[in-house]
């Protein structure tokens, strides 16, 4: 069989083109190189991840779609193709989907990742309204395939992602925020990091202290579910609601307190889980303006485990409870 090129490989001669049009936004690091102790599937044996990139998705395998600095469309890597490599590390078989979701689209796919998708009437615009990102239809198609079994990885980030997905996260009992935060640590010595089979891993060495996000949503559950809280955000938060971050951030904007809410949590639903997250960056290897962004932060050393304890959880490697 021919030898898989590296992500680095593909992208780089684009990158080199474009990064000086795009430097000031999230982009992924191509040459990040993942460590995965002991892979929970031999290469290439492992269950079918898609990550959804048909519906307006900032993160996808890609490539996908950026704005220079003159607001001219240009192509970039996409910005989960770190992630993919993770989950390839770990023997993990990870595809694109762009169709709409339907029980035949999800078919052969143990887990569906959804990262920051959105309407299209927001693509250009993220003031308000901000209309779900997905049809009914899609929407009883997903909840049905994870009923009968399957997995979904469902994650929103800052406004307008939290209310583009809402309508699809309340099905699981969850209440999103269309709101933003600062950047999060979350450690297992306060609670702030619950313990819970994704924060023990399979041992010792895969037991998750202390995870970083970057700037995100914070939800609720929403009513009587069964279901695991993993990050609580800790005291003295501020969720900024209902703010287009290209705004300036002034007294009338609204804001709340978000201690105790979540931007992550685990909700077995029927026969299939659901693990849903209020922050992106923290499943990939990013630089933006300000830096590393992601697993390549030098203050999350712990956060690939992480994602890949989710996936393990997610596809029953790990127990439910």
């Amino acid at each position: 069989m021919p030898k898989a090129i590296p992500l680095g490989a593909i992208a780089f001669v684009l990158v080199s083109v474009l990064a000086g049009s795009v430097q000031g936004q999230q982009r992924p690091v191509l040459d990040f190189e993942p460590t995965v102790g002991a892979p929970a599937y031999p290469r290439g044996g492992g269950p079918i991840v898609l990550i959804d990139e048909g519906h307006h998705n900032f993160h996808t395998l890609g490539p996908t779609i950026a704005y220079d600095d003159a607001h001219q469309q240009v192509t970039i890597p996409g910005r989960y193709g770190p992630f993919a490599e993770l989950l390839r590390r770990d023997g993990y078989v990870v595809r694109s989907l762009r169709s709409p979701f339907r029980r035949a689209t999800l078919a052969d796919a143990q887990v569906l990742v959804i990262a920051n998708a959105l309407a299209e009437a927001n693509v250009d615009d993220w003031s308000l309204p901000n209309p779900s990102a997905f049809a009914d239809d899609e929407i009883e198609a997903i909840v049905t395939w994870v009923r009968e079994g399957g997995a979904l990885l469902l994650i929103a980030d800052h406004q307008p992602w939290p209310a583009a997905a809402a309508r699809l996260a309340e099905r699981f009992g969850l209440l999103f925020y269309n709101g933003s935060t600062d950047r999060l640590q979350f450690r297992r010595e306060i609670g702030s990091l619950q313990d819970h089979p994704i924060t023990q891993g399979r041992g010792l060495a895969e037991q998750i202290d202390f995870v970083l996000t970057f700037g995100g949503q914070a939800f609720r559950f929403a009513g009587d579910i069964t279901a695991d809280p993993l990050l609580i955000i800790p005291p003295s938060t501020t969720l900024v609601l209902h703010w287009d971050p290209f705004q300036d951030l002034t007294d009338k904007v609204p804001r709340i307190r978000a201690d105790g809410m979540l931007q992550g949590a685990a909700v077995p639903f029927g026969a299939g889980r659901v693990a849903a997250f209020g922050e992106a960056a923290m499943f990939t290897a990013q630089v933006d303006e300000e830096g590393p962004m992601g697993m390549n932060h030098p203050e999350a050393p712990q956060n690939a485990q992480f994602v890949l304890n989710v996936l393990h959880w997610l596809t029953g490697v790990l127990p439910e409870h």
